[in-house]
């Protein structure tokens, strides 16, 4: 069962009865998702206050647009006099940049930058540049409320999430799928020396997609288990 709780382009969010085990395989299948992103670097001229291999560290942690190149190596060109800061939009060649204002250095008066940066599609098991975003996922939290409770409402507000409620004493969670068990609501409880409310982790699962922006948040997914099925393939033939 797989059941979306929220969606745009750069994050989505499902609540699953899927097992940690298999969430975790499909955590880790996204690095195996073909990205394109900056490997090579050739200055020219580098008048700015960062070495050159500082720069080109940041221009590798740029997201390039991966759907729209159709080739695996491009070249990205960038020539620009201070006083200025250099931003990612700066870059020119036939790899769109996601973000055009991510900076990249300031240039003084005079100063120069210049340079010839070259991509190439790689994955995220290989260098973090390669990653397309990040999955990660909790349980969903379910709570009970037992008769020693006088609903001083001190777990209320303390909640952090400002979800939680006491109605004729049996606490309900205004909005489960954002309880992250982070338990202050039970020590608040104890600390009004009552035992009255109970925390505990459900069996599904809120599994949370978020891309970089090369792909949609939607494409990282649905990538993911096709990556993972790939490898499962693969591994029983070699069984065989």
């Amino acid at each position: 069962m797989i059941k979306i709780i929220s969606k745009d382009k750069n994050k989505i969010s499902l609540v699953t009865d899927m097992t940690e085990s298999l969430a975790n395989s499909i955590r880790r299948s996204a690095l195996e998702i073909p990205i394109l992103a900056i490997d090579e670097v050739e200055f020219f001229k580098n008048d700015s206050a960062l070495y050159d291999e500082v720069i080109a560290h940041r221009l590798g942690l740029i997201p390039l647009i991966t759907e729209k190149t159709g080739s695996q190596i491009e070249e990205l060109k960038l020539k620009i006099k201070g006083p200025c800061t250099v931003y990612s939009g700066d870059l020119k060649g036939k790899a769109d940049v996601v973000y055009d204002k991510i900076p990249i250095v300031i240039l003084e008066k005079d100063q120069k930058l210049e340079l010839v940066a070259r991509t190439k599609l790689g994955k995220g098991i290989e260098h973090s540049k390669f990653s397309p975003g990040l999955i990660f996922y909790r349980n969903v939290g379910k709570i009970e409320v037992d008769k020693s409770c006088d609903e001083c409402k001190k777990c209320v507000e303390a909640c952090p999430q400002k979800i939680l409620s006491v109605e004729k004493g049996k606490g309900t969670l205004k909005d489960v799928y954002k309880c992250d068990l982070c338990e202050v609501c039970i020590d608040a409880c104890r600390a009004h020396n009552k035992e009255a409310i109970k925390l505990e982790k459900s069996d599904e699962l809120i599994l949370n997609v978020e891309s970089w922006g090369q792909i949609d948040a939607k494409e990282v997914f649905t990538r993911a288990i096709k990556a993972l099925n790939e490898n499962l393939e693969e591994l029983s033939k070699e069984i065989k």
